[in-house]
């Protein structure tokens, strides 16, 4: 039985906290680099003409998970099964469909693994005990959104070399280079942003995922990764731990705590949702 994700536990202090953000493209590279995943973007994704209301649907989405209670996760993972329900097509001459279960599950997956790597490269690793917790939650947390218990494997170990299995089996496809071009070319999220800032912080968004991926896939994506990339990079990781590391956990993890409990509520009023938004945002009711 599924069981809340309590205050201090591990899913709490490390799901939600804001160094996770660094790795935002990198998780959607990694996903987009299943060949199902990658067909379902390509044929039902809006995110290349809308990334912004895309990116606050997505980050309301995951913060109901953690943050949200069991109720509130249960209610969300039947929106989103309903909403994927419908993400069907063909490709390469075969039929797939978004809750396609290993594709689903895979995307489960990359969002498991990202905070741990943002604590790795960002912050202190989780020791053996945190991982093996977190991992649990995790597992918990896939049960209530739908992904099998055969696609969850038993251990954090066991999710490692799932996890790296399925990386070796990916390579280059349009997905992936829609998204690249995508970021290099989205408008900025707000005018009074400087447009040089602006063309920085892609640049940054673009070395982040070169940085941060799998070396074997950044490799296989033809990315190219100097010894002077990986000096710099190490120079801004060490600036984000030293900055971030007196900062408490409840301070880390409260954009997104605090993101969850109004997503919560406002799908208890999705009329309100709806004037906010749009209608198929997470306060919306699933479609039925």
């Amino acid at each position: 039985m599924a069981r809340a994700v309590v205050r201090g536990t591990a899913a709490w202090k490390y799901f939600g906290d804001f160094r996770d953000a660094l790795l935002a493209e990198q998780v959607l590279v990694l996903q987009v680099a299943h060949p199902v995943v990658a067909a379902g973007v390509r044929d039902h994704s809006d995110y290349t003409s809308d990334p912004w209301t895309r990116l606050m649907r997505t980050v309301a989405s995951l913060s109901i998970y953690v943050y949200g209670g069991v109720a509130g996760a249960r209610v969300e993972a039947a929106r989103l099964r309903s909403l994927h329900r419908t993400f069907t097509g063909v490709s390469d001459g075969r039929r797939y469909s978004a809750l396609d279960p290993a594709a689903y599950a895979w995307v489960h997956a990359t969002l498991v693994k990202a905070p741990v790597d943002a604590q790795r490269f960002f912050g202190v690793p989780l020791s053996a005990s945190e991982l093996e917790e977190y991992y649990a939650q995790m597992r918990d947390i896939g049960r209530l959104l739908g992904v099998r218990d055969r696609d969850l494997p038993p251990d954090w170990a066991a999710f490692e070399r799932y996890y790296d299995g399925m990386v070796a089996g990916f390579g280059a496809n349009a997905a992936i280079d829609t998204l690249f071009e995508t970021i290099r070319t989205v408008r900025k999220p707000v005018k009074w942003l400087p447009d040089a800032w602006w063309r920085g912080l892609q640049r940054g968004q673009l070395f982040l995922i070169r940085a941060t991926l799998p070396p074997a896939l950044r490799e296989l994506l033809g990315l190219q990764w100097t010894k002077a990339d990986q000096r710099r990079f190490e120079r801004f990781a060490a600036w984000v731990r030293a900055v971030s590391r007196p900062v408490p956990a409840a301070v880390r993890t409260a954009p997104m705590r605090w993101t969850g409990k109004l997503n919560v509520w406002l799908r208890a009023h999705p009329r309100v949702y709806r004037a906010l938004i749009r209608r198929d945002g997470p306060g919306a009711k699933p479609n039925l």
